[in-house]
């Protein structure tokens, strides 16, 4: 199974499930966990009788919250601690310093992505997490941002000096602009995961992520599966 750990502050709920709706279209069995402080997922997936901790079918994706480690996610599905778990893909979304340790996201073949805008709570307390790590980690850096500067870049590099990370050189944009949120909006309000309306950016960057996961896949397999989710078939 692989895991991939989505890191920072910034609001990443929409991200993932768009991640995973590509995945789960390419015929991948995937869980996202939601081991964040604000479980957003919990109000953003609907589910009939949400627990502390539970695991729910969202649009053929297995999405956990009130998990603090793989542990708990076998107890719960009575799956033997010697076992691995039943998915090619494990997306987890972390904003603490203690859960990357205990998902073990800092290994070499862990995939890992620091996730922010430049607003500065979004900046500074997504920083404040990787501040603490214990062990190196590699990082591709998911920008949000109006514009593409080299200056917000180089601001982040700044901040980031002397922390136990190695940021990966090349970065992924995501718009900041209305089309897009307005989209995510009307999904969280049916309860649905639709491309349709998307910038064609927001897509390519999903591309883009899918391809990194899935290091083995050609592009044009995933543009297929995202012309599927596009037709809504």
């Amino acid at each position: 199974m692989k895991k991939v750990g989505f890191i920072g502050m910034y609001d990443k709920t929409d991200l993932i499930l768009n991640i995973a709706k590509i995945l789960t279209t390419m015929r991948k069995k995937v869980i996202v966990v939601d081991a964040t402080l604000a479980q957003k997922a919990k109000y953003v997936v609907p589910v009939i009788n949400p627990t502390i901790t539970y695991i729910t079918d969202f649009e053929d994706i297995d999405v956990a919250v009130g998990f603090n480690d793989e542990t708990e996610i076998k107890s719960y599905l009575s799956i033997a601690q010697k076992d691995d778990l039943p998915y090619d893909i494990m997306l987890i979304d972390v904003d603490n310093a203690e859960i990357i340790e205990k998902f073990d996201l800092t290994t070499t073949d862990t995939k890992n992505y620091f996730v922010t805008a430049f607003d500065l709570y979004s900046l500074k307390r997504g920083l404040e997490i990787l501040s603490t790590l214990k062990t190196p980690m590699g990082l591709t850096k998911i920008l949000f941002t109006k514009e593409i500067l080299k200056e917000e870049d180089d601001y982040l590099n700044f901040l980031s000096l002397g922390y136990k990370i190695m940021w990966n050189e090349y970065r992924i944009y995501f718009p900041i602009e209305n089309g897009d949120w307005s989209v995510l909006a009307e999904n969280q309000r049916v309860a649905k995961i639709k491309f349709k309306k998307l910038s064609t950016q927001y897509k390519d960057s999903l591309i883009y992520i899918v391809s990194e996961i899935l290091n083995d896949t050609s592009e044009n397999q995933i543009r297929r599966a995202v012309k599927i989710i596009e037709r809504g078939v």
